[in-house]
């Protein structure tokens, strides 16, 4: 009986906590409201840059804002041309690179974006850091660490125990927060983003990048500098979320042509549709 019960209150929370994702408009579970994951992503990001004090004035910091302000205006260009523009509202834009070893990159809700410096020397220049900072950005417009959150709080704490998870249990929150999105390293275990999750991110973060003015088909050499970082040991923390391989590059490539009208400033035909042809709607409720 509870098992059952437990079940409709599962349908009941995904009928009425779906939203789309870009580009595919497959619906998803986000059940965590829009104000409180940005109200936690401005405060954990907060929390995350005074232990990790952001490197400040140096030419690689100085890249890494300027590869994110490119990105910023292709995001907001690309959801102002398909009239998205409010999927941006409360969006306080940061772009910090933090002295690590770890090869990692991630971006909080609200545009908070943290790039490791042990990630550069596989970026090597600016076109390969916006293949990094577009994939990640476009996991926070795609809303899949909300999903991913909203997957572990409730299967750890139960449809019932969720609003308690939330507001009375912080430090668990932050531990699933933490996780969700890849942010520090202490953390034990980071919940993998899904193949799915990555070919959508892959997808908008090469005309994200297209768009910013970098060529996407430096994508696929940085992919293949990432699968190589590795050497047989134990692959990078950035490759722990973010898979790897040979579909990977298949799929880039498919996606290329496409990708390339938005680089080349060509107007394409199929500026506001999906690749499948279907309207994008992004954010919406069914």
């Amino acid at each position: 009986m509870k098992t059952t019960l437990l079940l409709k209150v599962m349908l009941v929370l995904f009928l009425f906590s779906c939203s789309t994702v870009p580009l595919t408009g497959r619906k998803q579970l986000n059940m965590i409201p829009g104000d409180q994951i940005m109200s936690m992503s401005f405060q954990q990001y907060s929390d995350f840059l005074k232990q990790n004090p952001p490197v400040i004035g140096t030419k690689d910091a100085l890249m890494v804002k300027t590869v994110g302000r490119n990105i910023e205006s292709a995001v907001e260009k690309y959801l102002a041309d398909n009239k998205l523009s409010s999927l941006l509202d409360g969006y306080q834009w940061e772009f910090n690179l933090v002295n690590d070893k770890a090869i990692n990159a991630w971006c909080m809700p609200g545009g908070k974006v943290v790039v490791y410096s042990g990630i550069l020397p596989i970026t090597r220049n600016e076109t390969g850091l916006a293949v990094v900072m577009g994939h990640e950005i476009a996991h926070a417009i795609a809303e899949h660490g909300n999903e991913r959150m909203s997957q572990e709080l409730l299967r750890s704490a139960g449809s019932v125990g969720l609003e308690v998870a939330l507001n009375d249990q912080p430090e668990e929150t932050k531990n699933i927060w933490l996780m969700a999105y890849g942010a520090g390293t202490e953390v034990a275990a980071i919940l993998p983003y899904s193949r799915l999750h990555e070919s959508e991110a892959d997808h908008l973060g090469l005309i994200f990048m297209a768009m910013a003015g970098y060529n996407p088909e430096e994508s696929v050499a940085f992919w293949q500098r990432m699968s190589a970082a590795g050497n047989g040991q134990k692959p990078p923390e950035f490759l722990s979320t973010h898979p790897s391989d040979q579909t990977r590059i298949d799929n880039l490539n498919k996606w290329m042509p496409e990708a390339m009208k938005y680089y080349s400033g060509k107007k394409s035909s199929n500026q506001n549709k999906s690749l499948n042809g279907k309207t994008i709607k992004i954010g919406g409720r069914p």
